[in-house]
């Protein structure tokens, strides 16, 4: 990866945990455990690769609507994934954010999320952010909600005081948007953020996309030209 220039922020898609079990003739479950190991290793390779800000899409507020001991499980895993990786978080210079509505998660997982958010406030070299309970729609909304009780004017209205209220603020867009296991679809994701976001989508499902899967994205941006409305002579002249 030497010679390929490394995006400052990453956002995943984390899907397909379910059909890789059922391949393999598992639970569910199961799939979301190997899931979780998967997310562990992508988290480190980033740090390593020196990317910036990292988001994993971990739990929509559609989400909801699945099976009362699938939705437990996913929490369990959550909770125990963040003790179990809050010293090496730490060690790795790396703070956790969440975006999405923590008060409208069980108090176990508020508790966790809260505390590990806490001790890693101070680490600076990476930030991991997840979309916890979280929903596109739902943070423009909330947005625009905050604008309006200040009793903002149509004038003072612009992309960055916009921006400033999402739950991304003072972080920058992401360059490149991961969605695994074949689907071609943003599902609600950082609606607002992804205007000018580059889009990679792979069949491989989410349990199986290691470090290499994640460097073979990062090579397929460095491949492209990202002009953000100019011409391609209008890049190339600077």
């Amino acid at each position: 990866m030497s010679n390929t220039n490394i995006p400052t922020h990453i956002a995943i898609i984390m899907d397909g945990n379910g059909r890789w079990a059922k391949q393999r003739g598992l639970k569910r479950t199961d799939g979301h455990r190997a899931g979780t190991e998967a997310a562990r290793a992508v988290v480190t390779r980033c740090r390593e690769l020196g990317v910036k800000h990292l988001t994993l899409y971990t739990f929509s507020k559609e989400n909801w609507t699945r099976p009362k001991d699938e939705v437990k499980t996913l929490f369990d895993l959550l909770i125990s994934f963040l003790k179990r990786e809050e010293k090496s978080l730490k060690e790795q210079g790396i703070r956790l954010k969440v975006l999405g509505d923590i008060d409208g998660m069980p108090l176990a997982v508020r508790q966790v999320l809260r505390h590990v958010i806490r001790q890693t406030e101070r680490c600076t070299d990476m930030t991991l952010n997840l979309a916890l309970n979280y929903s596109g729609r739902d943070e423009i909304l909330r947005a625009t909600r905050a604008l309006a009780a200040r009793g903002t004017s149509p004038e003072e209205i612009t992309e960055e005081a916009f921006a400033a209220e999402l739950w991304t603020a003072g972080q920058p867009d992401p360059d490149l948007i991961i969605r695994t296991s074949g689907e071609l679809r943003l599902s609600n994701y950082l609606l607002f953020q992804c205007a000018y976001s580059e889009f990679y989508f792979t069949d491989v499902y989410w349990p199986d996309f290691t470090p290499d899967e994640l460097e073979k994205a990062i090579r397929s941006l460095g491949q492209r030209e990202r002009r953000f409305g100019k011409t391609g002579e209008q890049v190339a002249e600077g």
